[in-house]
């Protein structure tokens, strides 16, 4: 039990530390050093993605033969639907935008600011819990070191990730303590997201497979639509891809070397 704690929080660990380099920083933060985090945190999750979630997902389907792909594809699939319709009906705004999206609020920047964030971050905080989950179910593969691999790498990803989150803040006139606060919360729903897929996995073993790929979808949507357009925008894209190469590389090395 201290293990599943232990690995439901240490990735809002991460996004705490990388948060509170608003103490540290200027107001902003350079652009160069944002793109090569954000590619970075690209990375990190789509290795995450393959290795850590849709690769067990169709290895603990095997015994269907050609079939044993279809949990995954199904599972990635509504994981990229559930994360469309969040995007769809949440108003928020995301770093370095000026126009909204969703639905239209009365919302300050930094309450959008924030939403944008929480909606980035709750697929991450599902991935390590279903394989936490994974963890818990005997006969299904999945190690306890594989899943605080996972969450160990999620915490690493958040430490750029926290920074970038809490400079803007920091950006828009929020005192610096404010901006670690706000950074530091965005988090939290990383653990929450993570008990409420494990208390759904362990109600039956069959749906596993679909909740590993559930939330390897979410995290390509994230990913897709937010971190890569984020990177390669503007000049000096190059540093996003590098920051790419690096955090996949990253995390895959502590997927198959440390589990």
């Amino acid at each position: 039990m201290e293990g599943i704690i232990l690995g439901l929080f240490i990735p809002l660990l991460g996004t705490v530390i990388g948060s509170a380099f608003v103490f540290f920083m200027k107001k902003d933060m350079p652009a160069l050093l944002q793109k090569t985090l954000l590619g970075f945190a690209s990375g990190v999750m789509v290795a995450a993605a393959v290795w850590s979630l849709l690769i067990p997902a169709m290895d603990m389907a095997a015994d269907n033969g050609k079939w044993a792909v279809f949990p995954a594809a199904l599972g990635f699939c509504l994981g990229i639907a559930f994360l469309l319709l969040i995007d769809y009906i949440t108003p928020h705004l995301h770093i370095d935008s000026k126009t909204p999206e969703g639905p239209r609020a009365h919302l300050s920047r930094t309450t959008m600011l924030s939403l944008a964030v929480t909606i980035h971050n709750l697929p991450e905080g599902m991935a390590v819990g279903v394989v936490l989950a994974g963890a818990l179910q005997d006969g299904v593969g999945i190690s306890t070191a594989a899943a605080l691999v996972m969450s160990l790498g999620i915490a690493i990803q958040n430490v750029p990730e926290g920074a970038i989150i809490s400079m803007p803040m920091r950006a828009e006139g929020n005192s610096r303590l404010k901006s670690f606060v706000i950074g530091s919360l965005s988090g939290v729903v990383e653990p929450i997201g993570g008990i409420i897929v494990i208390l759904l996995a362990s109600t039956t073993t069959p749906t596993l497979p679909y909740l590993l790929a559930f939330a390897a979808g979410a995290m390509m949507y994230v990913v897709v639509e937010e971190l890569i357009p984020e990177a390669s925008e503007g000049s000096h894209s190059n540093l996003g891809t590098i920051g790419f190469a690096i955090g996949f590389v990253l995390m895959m090395i502590l997927d198959v070397v440390l589990a």
